[in-house]
């Protein structure tokens, strides 16, 4: 169809033409020769059509209702595809005899650093490298289904191992992984960005998007808002971006992480995410897969339950050479899933992060988890992490996993500092017995991040080890069944300050209890005298 770039229009009143420049038509993907039915492979029209819109300066890509069969799609800079009512961009298996296949993972130097996964983004459905001015629009469906989650059936059988569990030498992981490689050919992201600027993702919907539904390294200048994410593994990682905007998404996520920032040395360079927003989404690993976009909401029933993991959190860490600056998640809603976990333990500094307004409810963990660790996974024996300057503040939540309680911990000589908590209210399932509250657990100063990494906790609502400057203010703690723990365990804290706070308590089970605590201050506690203490080498009251 002829394209009309510019139109002249006679006006009487001026007596003469003035020229109006019209926007550009659409290149639409079935005018480069896409079929849309769900069985013919559109991959070279679909390119074709990105190509000619970027030849042009740029444009639209139009996907108009239809199911697009497709391997790898090549961004361009100054392009957008607009996913219309009824266009499903369909992940095409990959052949088992050879042909055409996903595009290969690119060299990277750098992946003994970071799993797979995060070592490559050539190897998807959609991926972009070194782009400006990119957008993925419109109400359509990408629908991840001949996409692996991490790793391939052929690797697991020649490791003989799960492809969740982990390559080990003690407690460091290895890496490269050889149960987490993919052979080339393998498709295993939906979406995948690296070293791109201008960036905006709207509106469409991801089912089933395999390692990752969408992985953006070195990103700036991004927003990402609207999207309905229902998946298999990860639902969007934040990986060594600056300015990012992420608003009013839905991610369904049961076998991991829903929404993960994190700073990996998969660029070969420390780069920190920065200037993040996270507001008004709604996160949670316990529906099943498929049922959050067709809006049953079906619950996990059964048997299955013991084979999910129920993650679907916001977590910002467990990558984290580069560093995490000036953080804001706030108006969000957990439910089913995990908790929030803040974590740092491959060198980075987290610094300034702010938390506000969340609502949880069914988490299958710790409420809050906060570490501060030394895994040293990067080049060069990275330093001890660095966690400071963080504020959460007005949380609910109800029916929290009895075991762990709120977890915040660093290392030996090395505290997270400047943390403070205010109008929280936190409802544990209880049922903890008089020997778990003498649990001393283990420093683990090496393992990966996770909040059952300790085992159960001492304390039923808050263990906090290893602080410098807490303060605690307004903090309500109760439980369901009956509770032998004491709601709170302090041990290596300096400065802690706790000003209205209430907590359940069975009868003689003391509220604090303080092990190596330094400018204790305690007032407005109900049942409890105001309290000033210079140093507490062991006490509970």
């Amino acid at each position: 169809m002829k394209r009309i770039l510019a139109v002249c229009l006679g006006f009487v009143l001026t007596g003469g033409f003035i020229a109006i420049p019209l926007r550009a038509a659409p290149f639409d993907v079935k005018t480069f020769g896409a079929i849309g039915d769900g069985k013919t492979v559109d991959t070279a029209a679909i390119n074709k059509a990105i190509d000619a819109a970027h030849a042009a300066g740029g444009g639209t890509v139009q996907f108009p209702p239809g199911t697009y069969l497709s391997f790898s799609i090549h961004l361009q800079s100054n392009i957008a595809l607009y996913l219309e009512h009824g266009a499903t961009i369909l992940a095409a298996d990959p052949p088992a005899n050879g042909g055409a296949a996903y595009d290969p993972p690119e060299t990277n130097q750098w992946d003994r650093y970071q799993d797979f996964g995060h070592s490559h983004w050539h190897n998807s459905l959609i991926w972009g490298e070194d782009l400006e001015n990119v957008s993925i629009l419109g109400p359509g469906l990408i629908h991840g289904k001949g996409l692996s989650r991490g790793s391939s059936a052929r690797t697991r059988a020649a490791t003989n191992a799960p492809p969740s569990e982990a390559h080990r030498d003690g407690d460091r992981p290895q890496y490269p992984n050889p149960r987490d490689t993919l052979e080339a050919g393998i498709g295993n992201k939906s979406i995948a960005l690296k070293n791109c600027h201008n960036v905006i993702l709207r509106d469409f919907s991801i089912l089933h998007g395999g390692h990752f539904a969408i992985l953006a390294t070195g990103v700036d200048n991004f927003t990402l808002d609207n999207l309905k994410i229902d998946t298999n593994r990860d639902g969007m990682d934040i990986d060594c971006c600056r300015n990012v905007r992420v608003s009013n998404c839905s991610v369904n996520s049961p076998w991991d992480d829903a929404i993960c920032p994190k700073s990996s040395y998969a660029l070969g360079y420390l780069r920190p995410t920065e200037n993040l927003t996270i507001v008004n989404c709604f996160v949670t690993g316990g529906y099943e897969e498929g049922t959050l976009l067709d809006g049953t909401y079906k619950r996990f029933t059964g048997t299955e339950t013991n084979r999910i993991g129920h993650t679907g959190r916001i977590k910002c860490g467990t990558e984290s050479n580069g560093g995490f600056k000036n953080i804001t998640i706030a108006n969000c809603v957990f439910d089913y899933c995990g908790g929030l976990a803040l974590e740092s333990v491959d060198g980075a500094i987290m610094e300034d992060v702010t938390i506000d307004n969340i609502a949880m409810r069914d988490i299958v963990n710790s409420p809050i988890f906060i570490r501060l660790g030394n895994r040293a996974r990067g080049p060069n024996n990275p330093p001890v992490s660095v966690i400071r300057r963080v504020n959460i503040s007005n949380i609910v939540c109800s029916n929290s996993s009895w075991r762990l309680g709120s977890v915040i911990s660093g290392i030996p000589g090395h505290p997270i500092e400047d943390l403070h908590i205010s109008n929280v209210h936190f409802v544990y399932q209880g049922g903890g017995v008089k020997t778990n509250a003498t649990i001393d657990p283990p420093e683990s100063e090496k393992m990966y991040p996770e909040p059952g990494m300790f085992g159960t906790m001492p304390a039923y609502g808050f263990f906090i080890r290893h602080v410098k400057g807490l303060e605690m203010d307004h903090v309500d703690v109760s439980y369901v069944k009956e509770e032998m723990r004491p709601p709170i365990v302090l041990n290596d804290v300096g400065g802690a300050d706790f000003d209205h706070v209430k907590a359940r308590r069975t009868p003689d089970v003391p509220f604090f209890v303080l092990h190596n605590v330094s400018e204790f201050t305690l007032h407005n506690c109900p049942g409890l005298a105001d309290t000033n203490r210079a140093t507490v080498e062991r006490d509970s009251f």
